[in-house]
């Protein structure tokens, strides 16, 4: 096989997607940027394929990406930056609900496999065993998911939640509660294995309940469930559930910030508007998707140099609203906890 786009892209020390367009829209290239990419190009012996675009790996040139939830802006960014990296290569992307079960996701995969090459899976409910009989059967990548073998983007939890622990411990928090999601998400429990392994260094105490319905809905029973453990911050598996958390907390005359923090994950477009707004770990969902997309391509066309690798993308805690010092002593006076 003669040299690809990739190659072109590795040796020009620019992105696959701008030699595509250095060759179907020189308009949109830096004209010196463009001349390098030609000249290496020619240097490599690439010969430009309008209607091929250097992958001929892809029979289809479709490839799927199955949502555990398509109701869930988090995964917004994650498709926007998805069908950018799609079209680039002149690939259609599919977009798949799950609806938040095993069942229908298998029975997604399975539907599609004939006619698409790959699958992203975003934020997969399946069973690690599972996952790997698929990955012998097609070509996959995870998003917010991490399995030994597997190709896998995901935001690091790690670091995200030491930022989040960080900024309760300089509020005067000394308890927090995780109101946890599904018990088949993966990120949850990673995001709860991280958060109660580095508690104790900041002088907090972790406490964990649910599992909750990841929306809006749940939001009720979890703020009251966290009403019952004590605490001066609550931490919400998602966005969704701290926005229903914020609901429910201000139906019951329970003020936040002022009794009781609440902090999310995601950051999606709501957490700016909910009052009080949302103070949430945020990720480059953009750029994951992006990335994704470009990762299993790279399989499909056999240029892959990072195939079975998990890459961990950084994370920023955005500080609003509705965290805030936990200094007050006549927290929830008159408020019924039962």
């Amino acid at each position: 096989m003669g040299p690809t786009i990739f190659d072109v892209a590795q040796a020009a020390g620019v992105a696959a997607s701008t030699v595509s367009r250095a060759f179907n829209k020189p308009g949109r290239v830096n004209e010196a940027t463009r001349q390098r990419i030609v000249a290496t190009a020619a240097q490599l012996g690439y010969q430009h394929r309008p209607q091929n675009r250097a992958l001929s790996g892809l029979r289809h040139r479709t490839i799927a990406m199955v949502l555990s939830d398509i109701t869930n802006p988090h995964f917004f960014e994650l498709i926007r930056g998805a069908e950018q990296r799609a079209k680039a290569s002149n690939v259609t992307l599919v977009i798949v609900n799950a609806e938040e079960s095993r069942r229908i996701e298998e029975n997604q995969i399975r539907d599609l496999a004939t006619g698409v090459d790959g699958f992203v899976l975003a934020s997969s409910r399946l069973d690690d065993e599972v996952l790997r009989d698929l990955a012998k059967l097609h070509r996959i990548v995870l998003f917010n998911r991490e399995l030994p073998g597997l190709t896998s983007v995901t935001f690091d939890s790690g670091a995200g939640c030491q930022q989040i622990l960080e900024h309760l411990a300089s509020l005067g928090h000394q308890r927090f509660t995780y109101c946890a999601g599904p018990p088949s998400s993966w990120i949850g429990a990673a995001r709860w294995a991280a958060l109660s392994a580095v508690a104790e260094a900041h002088g907090l105490k972790a406490h964990r309940i649910g599992p909750y319905a990841p929306n809006v809905a749940g939001g009720g029973a979890a703020a009251d469930g966290a009403l019952r453990t004590d605490v001066t911050a609550v931490l919400a598996h998602n966005d969704l559930l701290a926005i229903g958390i914020i609901r429910r907390l201000a139906q019951r005359g329970v003020r936040v910030p002022a009794d009781i923090s609440v902090i999310g994950f995601d950051d999606i477009f709501a957490a700016d508007f909910v009052h009080p707004s949302l103070t949430t770990l945020a990720g480059p969902g953009s750029h994951a998707g992006r990335l994704a997309v470009e990762l299993l391509i790279e399989q499909l066309t056999a240029r892959s140099q990072r195939e079975g690798e998990a890459i961990r993308l950084p994370t920023e805690l955005v500080l609003r609203e509705s965290s805030g010092p936990a200094d007050r002593l006549d927290r929830f006076d008159g408020v019924e906890r039962a």
